[in-house]
């Protein structure tokens, strides 16, 4: 198969999802990389799923109530533009992180340049500010803001507001937003986490290489396991006796013409 950008694309197989791999001792963190990082991409993406259901609904509500009360006007825009931003990230840690879970996964021992381990890691620290940003505005939003009209007044404000029924226009009063934010602040742990071990890992990998300090270790002990005579106390191995030669032995010459050694 081809390789593209030095990843040889036969590393892509289904027995690298079974958990001797995935947890597999011998890379440094993995583990921990394997768990946190799926951690906090299913964190943000259900809180993006989540927030897109409360999202539609206040959409859906001010569409509906604009079209009967054409001089009415909802105005949701705070909500709607928190969820809209809370799914951009739960997108862009699902990247960041997602393409970090598949390349350690499947090319454990990939190298990278520079220029790449930068990119990583600045990309690590941008979605970390992001997702803290976006987790404090949606919360200070959910819990302090509503949704109103204005366009109508009097008896006709009153049947809007009958007519509105569900979402709550309190936000805090949304099961689906409130939830939404939940699993936001969750996400932000697990994403501000698997930041912490992305730049761990690289610090490891600059010194002693992806592998974990007991594969290292026992790669050591193993290299150590060949006894040599002189360390150990023990006699030296004798040397073989030299073959004889012509005419002790006839068939010098003979094997010495069929090896072709020693020819002029």
């Amino acid at each position: 198969m081809a390789v593209i950008w030095g990843l040889d694309l036969r590393e892509i197989q289904w027995n690298k999802f079974a958990s001797k791999n995935m947890f597999d001792k011998k890379w440094h963190l993995r583990r921990e990389k394997m768990i946190i990082y799926q951690l906090a991409m299913i964190s943000m993406v259900c809180s993006e799923s989540v927030g897109t259901a409360a999202l539609s609904a206040y959409v859906d509500q001010q569409s509906h109530l604009e079209t009967i009360y054409p001089s009415s006007h909802v105005h949701n825009n705070d909500i709607v533009g928190i969820a809209s931003f809370n799914i951009f990230m739960g997108v862009a840690i699902a990247t960041i992180f997602g393409a970090a879970f598949f390349f350690d996964l499947f090319w454990p021992e990939r190298h990278e340049s520079k220029g790449v381990k930068l990119a990583w890691k600045i990309s690590a620290v941008a979605v970390c500010i992001g997702a803290f940003a976006d987790a404090l505005a949606f919360t200070v939003i959910v819990a302090t803001h509503e949704c109103w009209v204005n366009g109508v007044s009097g008896p006709e404000l009153t049947r809007v507001l009958q007519e509105a029924g569900k979402p709550n226009w309190k936000y805090r009063k949304n099961a689906r937003a409130v939830a939404s934010v939940v699993l936001l602040w969750v996400g932000l742990v697990f994403t501000i986490a698997s930041t912490y071990i992305l730049f761990k890992s690289y610090a490891h990998n600059e010194i002693f290489g992806p592998k974990s300090d007991e594969a290292l270790a026992a790669e050591k002990n193993a290299g150590n396991s060949v006894l040599d005579p002189e360390r150990e106390g023990l006699p030296p191995t004798p040397l073989p006796p030299p073959v004889p030669q012509y005419p002790e032995n006839p068939n010098y010459f003979s094997e010495k013409y069929t090896r072709r050694q020693d020819v002029i």
